[in-house]
């Protein structure tokens, strides 16, 4: 099976670890930076980033960036004795975008077309609301949660089993480490959940009028904007 782009980065990453080059302690360079070094985009550098994050190999300190954690060297040896390499079953984000930018807002058009919203949309807009603290990270959590049902729910107004099925999908895949990781930086700045939450409002209630021109529109913005938020645009 061919890796993804960003598992490759974390890869060669994880080898300068296996190989002494980088140690416990040492601050990496900077996205860019690093992209310039590796020939990649810097959205790819970001999904390796933040998938070393996850598996405790790299730790990030929020204004002075990314460094090699503690255990790094034992957690590296122990999956090499095991696999060879880190193991990674997570999507990458940038792909998922991708897919959510061509889907999404056809999604919604005929969401709005079918004009058959029950009571789950307004209930998730409710709990987004209640759970909007970007500084509490079980907030953070239940905001999140909520945010990938919401659009599953779009999914399932369509009356489609096929679409309902890729909302299914789609949802699973924004519960992975990954994803959460990136989405977690991405609205833990201040306005950020509120500006969204607005967003979701939107789509809700043109879904609701049956105007599908709008709910397309509409929803084509909210992915291209949390794109941008995730830093992978």
């Amino acid at each position: 099976m061919i890796r993804q782009r960003y598992e490759q980065i974390a890869d060669h990453l994880v080898e300068d670890v296996r190989a002494g080059r980088l140690r416990p302690g040492d601050r990496l360079p900077g996205e860019r930076e690093l992209a310039g070094q590796l020939g990649v985009g810097r959205a790819s550098v970001r999904e390796a980033l933040g998938f070393l994050q996850v598996r405790g190999i790299i730790e990030t300190r929020r204004g002075s960036g990314s460094f090699v954690a503690p255990e790094a060297t034992a957690i590296v040896v122990e999956a090499a004795a095991l696999t060879g390499r880190v193991p990674s079953a997570d999507s990458s984000p940038m792909a998922l975008l991708e897919a959510r930018e061509a889907l999404e807002p056809a999604i919604a058009r005929l969401a709005a077309q079918a004009g058959d919203v029950g009571p789950e949309l307004d209930a998730l807009l409710e709990l987004m609301d209640a759970s909007s603290d970007p500084e509490d990270p079980a907030q953070r959590r239940v905001w999140s949660d909520a945010d990938r049902d919401f659009h599953r729910e779009v999914a399932v107004a369509t009356r489609n089993p096929i679409l309902a099925a890729v909302g299914l999908h789609v949802a699973e895949i924004m519960d992975q480490p990954l994803w959460q990781r990136l989405r977690d930086d991405a609205i833990a700045i201040p306005g950020r959940t509120a500006l969204q939450l607005a967003e979701h409002r939107l789509i809700a209630a043109t879904i609701a009028e049956g105007d599908a021109d709008a709910a397309e529109a509409l929803a084509r913005r909210h992915v291209t904007r949390t794109r941008h938020y995730m830093n992978l645009d």
